[in-house]
């Protein structure tokens, strides 16, 4: 990890994740909602202390004012890997004590496009994000929803789609995410780190 002038971090790192294969979205259904109410934010292998498995961060509330159909951390590993990354992580987020869920996460890496399955809760939410700008060096310092320092590639997408249980689903996607970068985009790899 690069280091940064304004970086105080512990002599020992025991707070980290890193990933490859990243294909996040962060959308809204409906113009003018305050919050996105779809995140789909999911590697092919993420890799935590305790382990390493498919996993990420699933949220889609179809009725912006009702409770969502699918909230939480997903992993091929909830017990180890997908419990770590709310107490480890996402700390003091409102993600800190959100359900850990068993799922199924595939990743599709094409030459002009990548994508996402993940099978939770009965429910199936597909992504695929087109246009991919060239991927580039980021290096972030903590801030909002990520009290982490983040290091990594990505390739911003310039379009996103989303598909739930086999329905296309209209979405608006905002210039920022969770993260603190682009909304829809392709991390091929990256760091995490407290």
């Amino acid at each position: 990890m690069m280091s940064s002038p304004n970086m105080h971090m512990k002599s020992a790192l025991t707070q980290w994740m890193s990933w490859e294969g990243g294909v996040d979205v962060v959308a809204s259904t409906a113009p003018g909602l305050p919050v996105p109410n779809v995140i789909v934010h999911v590697a092919r292998l993420v890799h935590t202390p305790v382990g390493s498995a498919a996993s990420g961060m699933v949220f889609f509330q179809p009725d912006p004012a009702g409770a969502p159909l699918i909230m939480g951390f997903v992993s091929q590993d909830s017990a180890q890997v997908g419990g770590y990354f709310g107490p480890q992580i996402f700390a003091g987020t409102p993600f800190e004590n959100a359900p850990t869920l068993d799922a199924s996460i595939q990743i599709e890496i094409g030459a002009t496009h990548v994508g996402a399955t993940v099978s939770v809760g009965g429910h199936e939410l597909r992504t695929r994000l087109e246009g991919l700008s060239a991927l580039s060096l980021v290096n972030r310092d903590p801030g909002g929803m990520a009290p982490f320092w983040q290091q990594g590639i990505e390739a911003p997408a310039a379009r996103a789609q989303l598909w739930v249980d086999g329905k296309e689903i209209s979405i608006l996607v905002p210039p920022i995410g969770i993260s603190g970068g682009s909304a829809p985009v392709y991390a091929p790899t990256g760091l995490y780190a407290l």
